[in-house]
């Protein structure tokens, strides 16, 4: 298969990339990997990916003031995320994302810190995804599923699931991702049909939205929800991972297109779900998964919930996958450049990464092994029910913490390029740069606001207290950066002995 033109810089080859050695992954996978992705597959992949649709019901928690973190989030992290995210793709347009273009800005070191710390959170948000499926499993009956053994391993039967589908044929995959996408929304347009019905209907809002005291953020006390902050920008995360497969998209204008309308529906999917689940459930019914079906039970019926359920429940069954396949590509890369050992980014014969994507099954296995067997046989639980959600919680807060450190390298690596050759950087701006900078300050600001938010207050505090979550979390996050930190040097080491040996990732394969 020859090389894809567009696959090219925006200009020939910039001054400040001829200083780095041009990575074998940037040739390899656009000779390897056919280029299949248009707007509509980027945009349903950015969507199974960030539109976590069940983050509303955690975000009801605050009344009214989830609306207020939802504009704040929105305007302070995610756009910013979105500029850099925009002009590091199009400037970059390589396999691999913030690996490819934290490589080019910093150098092989930091690229690996910053692809495990991308890397790990789609791990533990397969596990979420699962455990959603959990909670909504028993929400359709409170007697399944009661015991954390039982819990563990459905999650890990989901789990293989996900990792059986997305080691097929990328383009079935991606069909099925697709219309995923569309009954998510499907959805999401019938529980915004139920928050109005609701109202029309004559009944009251349950939630109330009169004072300003509602919409106000609270720092302290016992109506404090600073939280929110670290949940909203949860639930903001990912915008950079359609992009790891950026060597597989026919034009270049797709990335652009699929970062707009992603966006725009990502924002309409959040606010019509907890407009929906306040107006009709309220803050303290509305904060569980369950509760955007309860909703429509309540508003438009058993039929119409069921429909729900059905449509919610295929967006977890579908985005395990996404997530499975889309962040195998940051291993696919790391085993093409000699970051990580060569068998790691072989191709199976569907011509995806089958081993990066079974290992990563195989790591999500452990973890929720030990998480739903092993912790419950050495620690003391209330209600056995009950885990399935603070592990949810507590693996989502874990991705964001580390997830929001890998995030804030976009506007570390814009900044590094602007300053190691402006007039080149010039050449290759979408936004002028005004915007640019305003991005880099918000977008760095909110990420250390999110990191504290999430580490000091607790998601779930009727059920692990603020100062159980700050050790559970934190401790958590330490060791994800203490693997990171570890992993770069040995993946620094890795790629020094193989380039020694003389070993080409082709060489590799056919040995």
């Amino acid at each position: 298969m020859a090389t894809v033109d567009w696959a090219k810089p925006s200009v020939s080859v910039s001054e400040a990339e001829s200083r780095r050695d041009v990575l074998l992954s940037e040739e390899y996978v656009v000779q390897a990997m056919p280029a299949i992705l248009g707007t509509f597959d980027m945009t349903s992949t950015y969507l199974l990916i960030i539109f976590f649709i069940t983050n509303a019901t955690v975000a009801v928690s605050g009344g009214a003031a989830a609306f207020t973190y939802l504009i704040l989030g929105g305007i302070t992290f995610y756009i910013p995320c979105v500029i850099a995210t925009a002009q590091l793709g199009v400037m970059f347009p390589y396999e691999g994302s913030l690996y490819n273009w934290t490589h080019k800005a910093l150098g092989g070191y930091w690229s690996f810190f910053v692809a495990f710390c991308a890397w790990f959170p789609g791990v533990l948000v397969m596990i979420s995804a699962g455990d959603a499926l959990v909670a909504f499993i028993q929400g359709l009956n409170g007697n399944w599923l009661t015991q954390p053994w039982q819990q563990g391993l459905v999650i890990c039967l989901i789990i293989i699931f996900y990792g059986v589908l997305a080691v097929q044929r990328y383009r079935t995959v991606q069909n099925v991702v697709n219309v995923a996408a569309c009954l998510t929304f499907l959805g999401v347009a019938i529980i915004g049909l139920a928050g109005v019905v609701w109202l029309l209907q004559g009944h009251h809002s349950a939630t109330s939205f009169n004072s300003f005291n509602d919409w106000s953020v609270q720092w302290n006390g016992p109506s404090a929800n600073l939280s929110l902050f670290g949940l909203i920008t949860l639930a903001y995360l990912g915008m950079e991972a359609p992009l790891n497969m950026g060597g597989e998209i026919r034009e270049r204008r797709t990335i652009t297109r699929h970062l707009l309308i992603g966006t725009v529906l990502v924002f309409v999917g959040y606010f019509i779900a907890t407009f929906s689940t306040l107006v009709v459930m309220g803050p303290t019914n509305g904060a569980v998964p369950f509760a955007l079906v309860s909703t429509v039970d309540t508003a438009l019926g058993k039929f119409m919930g069921g429909i729900t359920a059905v449509c919610i429940m295929s967006f977890f069954v579908v985005t395990g996958i996404v997530y499975n396949f889309t962040y195998a590509r940051l291993l696919l890369v790391g085993g093409i450049d000699q970051r990580l050992p060569a068998r790691v980014g072989r191709l199976n014969k569907h011509r995806v990464p089958g081993n990066a994507i079974i290992f990563q099954t195989m790591v999500a296995i452990a973890l929720t092994l030990l998480v739903f067997l092993v912790v419950p046989l050495v620690g003391q639980f209330g209600n056995p029910v009950n885990l399935s959600i603070e592990v949810y919680n507590v693996m989502l807060a874990s991705s964001t913490l580390v997830w929001a450190i890998s995030t804030a390298f976009l506007f570390v690596n814009i900044t590094r390029f602007y300053l190691r050759d402006r007039e080149v950087f010039r050449k290759q701006l979408i936004f002028p740069m005004p915007v640019l900078w305003v991005s880099i300050v918000l977008g760095s600001v909110s990420c250390l606001l999110a990191i504290v938010g999430t580490l000091f207050f607790s998601w779930i505090p009727s059920l692990i207290s603020n100062n159980q979550w700050w050790y559970i979390i934190g401790g958590l996050t330490a060791i994800c950066l203490v693997i990171a930190g570890i992993g770069s040097m040995l993946a620094s080491s890795e790629a020094s002995w193989q380039g020694l040996r003389g070993i080409e990732p082709d060489e590799e394969r056919e040995r």
